[in-house]
């Protein structure tokens, strides 16, 4: 038997593989896919394909075009998929109403929080960012108050909670909330009124903030995703968020609005306790104010009153709790000899009166975990960058870059990175890497082609023979880089720790 025939004999690869000429894709990233259990998250999850393209293959692809850096699903489509699926059935799948986004981020996010192995104290984060997008055919628009530019600006407002903890950041979830100024409404009915899509449109235009948050909390809880502390800016200290957290349990420590909500000072004078209701402004004009107390270690100044506060609302039984205030203000520096504005403080609230001002302050460090996501999110990881008026896909990505979030965080922890950068950026290059392999290989196979047709009169049909043979190795080599032939993705299926058989 001459080599030519013995190369002939390799096992041909099934129609379900992933296309060599498309999917050129780094072993890094493909490995985690693996290592994780994606198919069997995705099975969990409910995420289904009756025919063409198999689904894990589809969301591979909807995580990975991001690593190749790409500007968007159709240019990844027409440089690297190539024969493979087109961007059509990518945008199919983000634009489905059916698919529930929210328990297949929630499985990854659980699988993360394992790996992460979160030890100490953890604390739920919650906050809004807002991307600002135009188009009268892109439901979900409306206008909304963008803190980075001070003025209200038209976009998408995403509101995230996440886990954070000394170890990293977890986004547990998120949700799209519509504001009622000049809100651009769907421009065609959804399919099914009833679908997960429709029914997250009507919560997006109905529910408050401070009820969406309620919901993921709970949500989040009920998952065993557990914390210690709930934490937030200014913009949710409200009366509602300290409810929440006595229905769960949890101890809040958030920057309060300098308003007119009223706390209750109970106060010793002249040998009789004497109550009075301030809000933050009187309070500090009343007990803070040239009362400043150094803070050891740390270049601020604090000081601590202990309050009353009635969490009902107008016209229901009043519900006081005891909760204390945090009133901090930064120390003017020694070189420049600048004295410290009087409006330049800023006041901190928590149900734990025990906790002392450096304690809460640590804690409320912790918040700065998630403007740090959400920067990595905007910037790299396609926070609403794909190019679809639908809603569904709206949905689709906003849980999409949680969870390319989240596959960053187990590839640090796994593979012991300084930062989640250099993760991202390893991804990038091995992608890029692979891609590059996988056009010049296109280049050696036509050189190698015309080699062989100068023999053709030597090998006669064997040509043909080689030039297959040479393809169907290439093509293994591959797929086994993805690491998504047919045999693992079922060993996968079935959780059985079996290494592939390698192409020979």
């Amino acid at each position: 038997m001459n080599r030519a025939t013995k190369l002939i004999e390799l096992p041909a690869l099934t129609a379900d593989l992933l296309h060599a000429n498309g999917m050129l894709i780094d072993n890094v990233f493909a490995s985690l896919w693996r290592d994780i259990g994606m198919a069997t998250i995705l099975s969990r999850a409910g995420f289904t394909k009756r025919s063409g393209a198999p689904i894990i293959a589809v969301i591979f692809n909807l995580m990975l075009w991001l690593w190749l850096k790409k500007e968007s699903i159709g240019m990844f489509a027409r440089d690297c998929l190539q024969d493979g699926m087109g961007k059509d059935v990518l945008y199919d799948t983000m634009n489905r109403e059916d698919l529930d986004w929210r328990r297949y981020h929630r499985l990854i996010a659980d699988k993360t929080v394992r790996v992460l192995k979160a030890s100490g104290q953890k604390a739920y984060v919650v906050d809004d960012s807002v991307l600002q997008r135009f188009g009268k055919k892109m439901p979900g628009i409306s206008s909304h108050f963008d803190h980075t530019f001070g003025r209200h600006v038209m976009g998408q407002q995403v509101l995230t909670l996440g886990l954070s903890c000394e170890e990293g950041f977890i986004p547990l979830d998120s949700e799209l909330f519509i504001s009622q100024t000049k809100a651009i409404p769907l421009h065609e009915a959804f399919e099914d009124g009833r679908s997960r899509v429709a029914k997250r449109y009507r919560t997006a235009q109905q529910c408050t903030k401070p009820e969406m948050v309620n919901a993921m909390v709970k949500r989040a809880l009920s998952a065993g995703m557990m914390a210690d502390y709930l934490l937030a800016d200014a913009w949710f200290g409200t009366k509602g968020m300290i409810r929440l957290t006595q229905e769960t349990s949890l101890v809040p420590v958030l920057r309060m609005k300098k308003n007119k909500m009223k706390y209750r000072l109970n106060e010793s004078v002249r040998g009789r306790t004497v109550t009075q209701d301030f809000d933050i402004q009187a309070l500090y004009q009343h007990r803070i104010r040239k009362n400043w107390e150094p803070i050891r270690g740390q270049k601020y100044q604090a000081k601590t009153v202990d309050v009353e506060l009635n969490l009902a609302e107008a016209k229901e039984p009043e519900q006081w709790v005891k909760v204390r205030l945090l009133f901090v203000r930064g120390c003017p520096a020694e070189e420049t000899k600048a004295t410290v504005g009087k409006h330049d403080w800023a006041v901190f609230l928590t149900t734990d009166r025990a906790l002392t001002p450096d304690r809460i302050l640590k804690i409320y460090s912790l918040r700065w975990a998630i403007e740090v996501y959400f920067k990595e999110a905007k910037q790299h990881l396609g926070f609403l960058k794909e190019q679809s008026n639908h809603y569904a896909a709206y949905i689709a990505s906003i849980h999409l870059t949680a969870i390319r979030f989240c596959l960053l965080v187990i590839a640090k922890q796994t593979q012991g990175a300084a930062n989640l950068a250099q993760v991202r950026q390893a991804l990038c290059n091995n992608s890029a890497d692979i891609s590059f392999a996988g056009k010049l290989w296109q280049v050696f196979r036509a050189v190698i082609n015309g080699a062989l047709d100068s023999l053709k009169a030597v090998l006669g049909d064997a040509v043909a023979m080689v030039m297959e043979a040479i393809d169907a190795h290439i093509q293994c080599w591959f797929v086994q880089v993805l690491q998504l032939d047919a045999r693992t993705l079922r060993l996968e299926a079935l959780d059985i720790n079996e290494e592939p058989t390698l192409c020979r």
